[in-house]
């Protein structure tokens, strides 16, 4: 038999309010007639009123969803990701909500809309459904290092990061080469060549991009399209592939800029592997700030962004019903793996 508030209260000869404050509202009942009804409802095999439509009723259910650009399974074993989430998951635990994760595969999200108060969106999704869904959300959304409509969003700006770190570590008659994360649709590691990218309102990287040809630019060297490579996600298989392509370039690069510091990180794994010294040989950029990469010898020079601030600031800014939009500020770390150019 399907128990429900309205039939149980019937089997007890009790109002539905008595049974609710029973399970809700203790200070409404005196002890002993509150045991009763709880010990009455126990027998029955009844657990009390439906939380879960409750909170409906109420239209809030305390639950946030973080919309995910890639696999759950990617996202918890990234250290920047998981470092993100870690921050955001603080301050919505703070705040007595819950967080539920959403993979970037998602066709749309009409299986938890009915669930969550709002949506934190990190990195935009590739996939066009998701993105519709999230523009014509009528709850709130945020979005971490893309925009979306005039939804309220958290970035730090890359393309002056990837600028600046380029303009204070190049050299002239530097050979270039460049390996990037996500610059087009593509599931396996290979040059870019003349393949459409995606655009950068859209994809974090190629806002990178443009900052290292901005500044390719303004010190008169000349970068080699196909010496640009795209790999798929940041893992070390996709990583190592492209480190040995680049390697076998002839002339070989004497500056490589990696999107990440992980692939920075594997790019002089690979390097040394060939017999080659860093940064005497070759020098070596990446972009995070993480902690391996600054415990690594030679220590990376990179850009340092703070990724759980990010997840702090952008879950504060969607708890805050804010319709404001934070760029939040960057720095650049000089390591050991390409030294500040004189």
């Amino acid at each position: 038999m399907n128990l429900t508030l309205k039939s149980v209260a019937q089997e007890l000869g009790v109002s539905t309010a008595t049974i609710s404050n029973a399970f809700n509202k203790p200070d409404q009942l005196s002890v002993k007639r509150r045991e009763e009804i709880l010990a009455k409802c126990e027998e029955l095999g009844y657990s009390g009123p439906n939380k879960a439509a409750r909170s409906l009723r109420r239209g809030k259910t305390g639950i946030i969803a973080v919309v995910l650009v890639d696999s759950i399974q990617y996202v918890v074993s990234d250290a920047i990701a998981s470092t993100f989430v870690k921050g955001a998951s603080r301050v919505f635990e703070e705040q007595q909500q819950q967080l539920l994760l959403v993979s970037g595969s998602s066709n749309d999200l009409s299986s938890v809309n009915d669930f969550v108060d709002g949506y934190l969106c990190y990195g935009s999704p590739t996939n066009g459904n998701l993105v519709n869904a999230l523009k014509n959300s009528t709850k709130p959304v945020v979005t971490v290092d893309f925009n979306l409509g005039n939804f309220p969003s958290l970035n730090i700006d890359n393309s002056a990061a990837t600028q600046v770190v380029a303009q204070q570590t190049l050299k002239k008659g530097d050979r270039i080469a460049v390996i990037g994360l996500r610059l087009i649709d593509s599931p396996v590691t290979c040059r870019v060549y003349d393949t459409k990218m995606y655009e950068p309102e859209i994809s974090i990287t190629r806002r990178r991009l443009q900052g290292y040809e901005t500044a390719f630019a303004a010190a008169d060297v000349i970068f080699d399209y196909d010496h640009l490579w795209s790999i798929p996600e940041n893992i070390e298989t996709h990583a190592m592939r492209a480190a040995k392509e680049v390697l076998t370039i002839s002339p070989r690069p004497n500056i490589v800029y990696c999107m990440s510091d992980l692939i920075a990180l594997y790019f002089i794994r690979a390097a040394r592997d060939q017999g080659l010294r860093v940064p005497e040989d070759i020098r070596v950029v990446g972009f995070d700030g993480t902690k391996e990469g600054q415990r690594y010898q030679p220590n990376l020079t990179t850009v340092l962004q703070n990724s759980e601030e990010k997840g702090v600031k952008s879950a504060e800014l969607l708890l805050s019903g804010s319709a404001e939009s934070i760029i939040l500020p960057h720095d650049v770390i000089f390591g050991e793996s390409c030294p500040k150019a004189s």
